[in-house]
C-alpha cells in the first residue's frame, strides 16, 4: 500500500543504506533494493518468524544476497539493531504500520474475525501473552477503557459488559466467539460500513503488541540513526498511529517546545526534522479499488536536518 508514494518520498539511490521496519510480504524491501541497486543495502526487520523466513528466501535471489540484511525484532529496537549491523547512518527508514496480508489471511494467528481461529493477535507468536488473556482476565472497567482508548469504540462499555457476562459462563477462546459477542452487544451490522467488531479487534491487537509504545520508540530511534538529509516515511492505518506520527514530526521541526505562556524560551530545543510532505498522502482511487485494505492508509515523510553541534562528521551519534 502506497508503495510508489513511499519510495518516491524516500528517494533511494545507489549505494544508500535503508531500513524497512516491517518486512511483511517484502514488497517495500524489494522496491528499496531495486531503487538502490547495484550496491545499496536494506536492513529489514520483523517480529514475525514467518516474515523472517520470507526475507531469508529473498536473500537467495540474484542481485540481492548480502545487500539484504534480515533481523527478527520489533522495530522499536531499530536504532540498536542498525548500529549492531553496522549500517548507520541510514539514508532512509520506512515504517509500514499495517498488518501484512499473510497475517490477516492466517486463521491460526487470530487477527481477523472473518476466520475462526484462536484469539492470539501477537506479531511474534513465541513471545508475550495472546489477546485472549486480556479478553478473559481484565476487569470490566479496564477492558472498556482499553476498547475505547485503542479502538475509539463508542460502545466500549456495552461491549466490555457483554464480554464479561459471556466469560463468566466459559472462557472466550476464538475470534468467531468474540466477534459474535461484540456484534450482539451493539445490535449487529445495520447501518455500518464495517463489521461491528472491527474497532474492538483493533484495540486488542494494539494492546497485545504494545504498538503505540513501539512506534514511539521507533520514531525516537529513527532520529538517532538517520543521516542528515536522510528521510523517514511512515504509513499509518488508523488515527491513533497517524496522530502520534504527526505530533512527533511537528515537535521535532519546532524551534521551541516550551509550554504556552512562558515569556522566554527555556527548552533549548533544536529542530531536527523538516516536512517533505505538507499534507498526509492517501491512496488514489485505483489503488483503493484494487485493494480495499488501502482505504485507511496515510503516508507522512520527513527529512533529518543536520545537527547544529555534533561530535561526529555525519551528525549521527554512533
Amino acid at each position: 500500500m502506497l508503495l510508489d508514494e513511499a519510495i518516491a518520498g524516500l528517494q533511494p539511490r545507489p549505494g544508500g543504506r535503508y531500513l524497512d521496519g516491517t518486512f511483511g510480504g517484502g514488497g517495500h524491501t524489494r522496491a528499496l533494493l531495486a531503487a538502490s541497486a547495484p550496491d545499496g543495502i536494506v536492513l529489514a526487520l520483523d517480529a514475525d518468524p514467518a516474515a523472517i523466513e520470507r526475507g531469508c528466501a529473498m536473500r537467495q535471489e540474484p542481485g540481492i544476497g548480502d545487500r539484504l540484511i534480515v533481523a527478527r525484532t520489533n522495530f522499536a529496537d531499530l536504532a540498536t539493531v542498525a548500529r549492531d549491523r553496522g549500517v548507520v547512518p541510514l539514508d532512509g527508514i520506512l515504517l509500514d504500520l499495517g498488518l501484512s496480508s499473510f497475517q490477516l489471511d492466517a486463521p491460526e494467528r487470530g487477527f481477523a474475525f472473518r476466520f475462526e481461529g484462536p484469539l492470539d493477535m501477537r506479531f511474534d507468536p513465541e513471545r508475550g501473552s495472546p489477546a485472549r488473556e486480556l479478553v478473559n482476565t481484565l476487569p470490566e472497567r479496564e477492558l472498556a477503557d482499553l476498547i475505547w482508548r485503542f479502538g475509539e469504540e463508542p460502545a466500549s462499555r456495552r461491549i466490555a459488559r457483554a464480554i464479561v457476562r459471556e466469560r463468566e459462563a466459559r472462557p472466550i477462546e476464538t475470534t468467531g466467539e468474540l466477534a459474535e459477542i461484540v456484534s450482539r452487544a451493539v445490535g449487529g451490522r445495520r447501518g455500518r460500513d464495517t463489521h461491528p467488531a472491527t474497532r474492538t479487534f483493533q484495540a486488542l491487537r494494539i494492546a497485545t503488541n504494545q504498538e503505540l509504545e513501539a512506534l514511539e520508540a521507533a520514531l525516537a530511534g529513527a532520529l538517532d540513526v538517520l543521516a542528515p538529509g536522510g528521510r523517514l516515511a511512515v504509513i499509518a492505518f488508523h488515527s491513533l498511529e497517524d496522530r502520534l506520527v504527526k505530533r512527533f514530526i511537528e515537535r521535532e521541526r519546532a524551534a521551541c517546545i516550551c509550554p504556552p505562556g512562558l515569556p522566554v524560551c527555556t527548552c533549548g530545543h533544536t529542530p531536527r526534522l523538516q516536512k517533505v510532505t505538507r499534507r498526509a498522502i492517501r491512496p488514489g482511487a485505483a489503488e483503493m479499488a484494487a485493494n480495499p485494505r488501502a482505504r485507511s492508509a496515510v503516508l507522512r515523510v520527513a527529512e533529518r536536518l543536520p545537527d547544529e553541534r555534533t561530535d561526529t562528521p555525519n551528525g549521527v551519534p554512533l
